[in-house]
């Protein structure tokens, strides 16, 4: 049996439609109850409708990982270091309890060691480490749809996020779930197995720009601070980790260029599919919403 936590996440939801034919998968979330979005157009018409499974990381409870073979963890984020990482302990401890075989997690690329949400990323990783489970880690480069969240178009179609001459090797969130339902549906191949999953085409804010029919005008850092704390959307400690993602690909570090192997196409068994369309349409799904 494989389950998924987070499966009504972005990315559960995707790696749910690529195991949808399997009848061994078990969808964990917060609300069973409740139907993952788009799964009744996913897998074929004769493929049952997959087991659903209360997963609530900040319920350590609710962590009943009974029967299961292989857990695909995706990170529990959306918090402070200290916040995730009990709830991926939490997870973990269960797992081990369980006698769960193997523990895929998706954790942050080895480039983005500079980002404010990597020390959990990283303390997870040292958890499996010494912890008695198989375990593979897929280390995801920032989403092409973050990039669309965080360097999209104003009104007027001017691009404004502080990325200076920086570039995001960023990758279709769809790729990353293909990979991490392969590896999980057979983990064994992948035992201990650190991959590093960035976009083989680094983007910069004047190809956003071209790609929306726009114009590439970076701001600074403090303007764009100020303006993410002005918005009254964001938390308080998703401000430094908002900025500092600015920070560093302008600064260059997550350009890919820090990666010695990058396993995308290789787990793919294709070519990854274009960052720059993944951007575009999720800059305009933003726009119509």
């Amino acid at each position: 049996m494989i389950l998924i936590t987070g499966a009504n996440g972005a990315l559960g939801r995707l790696v749910a439609a690529e195991l949808a034919d399997r009848d061994d998968v078990v969808l964990g979330t917060r609300t069973p109850g409740s139907a993952v979005p788009g799964s009744a157009d996913i897998g074929s018409p004769q493929a049952p409708r997959p087991a659903r499974r209360r997963i609530d990381f900040d319920d350590p409870s609710s962590l009943d990982f009974t029967g299961v073979d292989t857990l695909l963890l995706i990170s529990a984020g959306y918090g402070e270091d200290d916040v995730v990482i009990a709830r991926h302990d939490a997870a973990i401890t269960a797992a081990e309890k369980a006698g769960v075989r193997h523990l895929v997690y998706t954790s942050l690329s080895g480039d983005g060691d500079h980002l404010a949400y990597a020390l959990a990323h990283r303390w997870t990783e040292r958890r499996l480490a010494r912890g008695p489970l198989a375990w593979t880690v897929l280390r995801n480069g920032l989403y092409a749809e973050f990039l669309a969240a965080i360097a999209a178009p104003g009104p007027d179609g001017t691009i404004a996020a502080p990325l200076g001459a920086g570039r995001l090797a960023a990758v279709a969130r769809a790729d990353l779930a293909a990979v991490a339902a392969r590896v999980a549906a057979e983990p064994e191949r992948h035992a201990g197995r650190v991959y590093e999953l960035v976009g083989e085409r680094a983007l910069g804010g004047a190809e956003l720009a071209d790609a929306v029919g726009g114009s590439y005008e970076p701001g600074s850092l403090g303007a764009a601070r100020e303006a993410i704390a002005g918005s009254g959307g964001a938390l308080p400690y998703q401000v430094p980790m908002l900025v500092g993602t600015y920070s560093a690909i302008a600064g260059g570090f997550l350009d890919g260029s820090g990666i010695e192997e990058n396993a995308l196409r290789t787990l793919l068994g294709r070519a990854p599919r274009p960052a720059l369309d993944a951007y575009r349409t999720a800059v305009a799904a933003l726009s119509a919403s």
